[in-house]
């Protein structure tokens, strides 16, 4: 029997060594971005590049524009150099439960708010689009926030269930595959059901407990098997949610533990960030590889500060 490979997990000694300064990150990143041909992002010409005015920054001869490495990426207009951003994801990687943005600004010696904003663009990467999910298939809602009984009487819910005045999630989970989950509005059936066909092919089996919302799944093209969450049923045969939940464990210890609270407005975001270390940063990669698939998922994304506070 063939022994099961070890992922490579490199410290932050090791680290530093392969990223002792800007040089060696900025070539990092332009080979994981360009290979060994660097290319214009702004006209995609690359047989006219010739170098810029400015360190680290080139010219299109076609378009007649200069251009860097972070242009047409989240890291665009930023003043903090690659090296810092490389082990920003570094630690964002690394950390199963997430790294506050106060964490990360005592590591990387800056500001709590330059590190804050550093981080949400670093997540606005994070949710890029996975192939619909086949097979077999979990699917679960959580809700985020704290309990209404600790509210203040001026913030209190004065109707609805138990959940009233929190955030739902809404996640699916292929087993032995990825997960996909994204902050909703309702749990109803009218939202839940075209979210479950837009990601998940016809002809899959559902896995969920005995919500309502999932009652017509068989009308629509799946096997679904359920299992009775009210009568204390978590398992039946193969039928069961138990991938799906570990995934809301994990991110509840990062709500509650990590980061203690955040705005709701941004949940898409973290949900993103955790589901990327699940999916590309899975603990199975080596720590370079996670890294490498971090750094791809920066191009082509933009954050700015205004939209991020709007």
């Amino acid at each position: 029997m063939a022994k099961k490979r070890v992922a490579k997990t490199i410290g932050v000694l090791e680290f530093n060594k392969l990223f002792p300064n800007e040089d060696t990150a900025v070539q990092y990143f332009e080979t994981i971005r360009w290979g060994q041909t660097p290319t214009c992002p702004r006209c995609n010409q690359s047989d006219r590049v010739g170098p810029g005015q400015k360190q680290y920054q080139r010219r299109c001869g076609h378009c007649r524009k200069y251009f860097s490495a972070k242009t047409g990426t989240v890291m665009e207009a930023s003043n903090k150099p690659i090296q810092m951003w490389v082990l920003a994801m570094y630690f964002l990687v690394t950390a199963r439960k997430g790294i506050s943005s106060l964490e990360l600004s005592k590591k990387l010696s800056t500001s709590q708010q330059t590190a804050w904003f550093l981080l949400h663009r670093i997540r606005e990467a994070c949710g890029s689009e996975l192939e619909a999910l086949s097979g077999h298939v979990e699917i679960d809602e959580t809700y985020l926030g704290g309990k209404d009984k600790n509210r203040h009487e001026s913030k209190k819910q004065k109707a609805g269930r138990g959940t009233a005045g929190k955030q739902a999630v809404f996640g699916m989970r292929e087993r032995g595959g990825p997960v996909k989950a994204t902050p909703v509005d309702r749990t109803d059936r009218e939202t839940l059901i075209p979210m479950i066909q837009g990601a998940v092919e016809p002809g899959s089996t559902l896995y969920t407990d005995d919500h309502g919302a999932y009652r017509h799944l068989e009308a629509v093209g799946y096997d679904h098997q359920a299992v009775n969450h009210s009568a204390k049923q978590y398992v039946d045969g193969m039928a069961h949610t138990n991938g799906v939940e570990s995934v809301w464990a994990v991110l509840k210890r990062g709500y509650y533990g990590t980061y203690h609270n955040w705005s709701m407005k941004h949940t898409h975001r973290y949900v993103n960030e955790f589901t990327f270390r699940l999916n590309d940063g899975d603990v199975q990669r080596d720590t370079i590889d996670r890294i490498a698939s971090l750094s791809q998922a920066l191009c082509g994304k933009r954050l700015r500060y205004r939209e991020l506070v709007a």
